[in-house]
């Protein structure tokens, strides 16, 4: 899967989140919007549209600012279309992950002749960070935030990760590290969450033993599992039914080391090597 779709996956999963930190104002209800448009299909896979009250929120996750057609002109597009389904006014706000090369113009506004149409640009390098680490829907950018100490800053983050409810924490762990790996080296990220996965992996290791005293540790296992099944669906796509079988084989070590393996993975070829590597 890649960044910008993560972007959208948890932009629609946190609505207001995303709507209030964009905005700049507190937005209570917010209600993700199908980006299926009528006239001519377009493509809208890292795009999410958010109901507000009386506006339409667009927002466009990009890593990279090349794009065919042109953003300026796409952003246009998606306007017109939009506005012609819902006569609502419409706030567009595009976020760029990344800088891009140095002298590079980040264009904010279509104009051809008579026609001119504005939007926002958010630069996630110069945001600040302290808005995204304070909020556990957020916290997946915050490695992406302007700091002159980067290093800091990511350990800064899995402070903030280890601090989130047990529930929360294993899915906004993995999203953090895939994020992060757009700036950071991949040896400084598995590092920092490597030593802190071992630490919990003891104590991990002692639940379950407690649980299988109690009955418990096969439901421990199956919420294991159902985890890794949504990261790597969202990571490479739908699974094939024997990989499916295969998963569920797997010990808890076993669904642990795939976890922490899958961050890497670009498609099933990668998963498939990684079953290879155990036979």
């Amino acid at each position: 899967m890649s960044f910008d779709n993560l972007c959208k996956l948890l932009s629609e999963k946190h609505p207001a989140t995303f709507a209030s930190w964009v905005l700049g104002t507190p937005q209570t209800a917010a209600t993700v919007l199908k980006t299926e448009l009528s006239i001519e299909p377009i493509r809208a896979d890292y795009v999410t549209f958010l109901q507000l009250e009386e506006r339409i929120l667009h927002l466009e996750f990009q890593t990279k600012l090349e794009s065919n057609p042109p953003l300026p002109l796409r952003m246009l597009d998606y306007w017109v279309r939009f506005y012609r389904l819902y006569r609502l006014p419409i706030t567009q706000v595009v976020v760029l992950l990344l800088p891009p090369a140095p002298d590079t113009v980040i264009e904010t506004v279509f104009h051809v002749e008579n026609t001119r149409h504005e939007y926002r640009v958010i630069r996630l390098w110069e945001e600040n960070s302290e808005i995204l680490l304070n909020n556990a829907a957020l916290l997946p950018l915050a490695p992406l935030a302007a700091t002159s100490q980067p290093q800091a800053l990511l350990q800064q983050v899995l402070e903030r990760v280890n601090q989130l409810q047990p529930q929360q924490k294993p899915e906004i762990s993995a999203y953090t590290q895939i994020f992060a790996g757009l700036k950071y080296k991949k040896d400084l990220i598995r590092q920092l969450f490597r030593e802190d996965m071992m630490r919990e992996s003891v104590i991990y290791q002692e639940i379950l033993a407690e649980g299988e005293q109690r009955g418990e540790q096969r439901w421990r296992l199956a919420e294991a599992r159902s985890l890794i099944f949504r990261l790597l669906t969202r990571r490479v796509g739908q699974l094939t039914l024997p990989l499916i079988s295969k998963i569920e084989m797997l010990s808890v070590e076993e669904l642990e080391n795939l976890g922490e393996a899958l961050l890497d993975f670009q498609g099933i070829a990668d998963l498939e090597a990684w079953f290879n590597t155990l036979e």
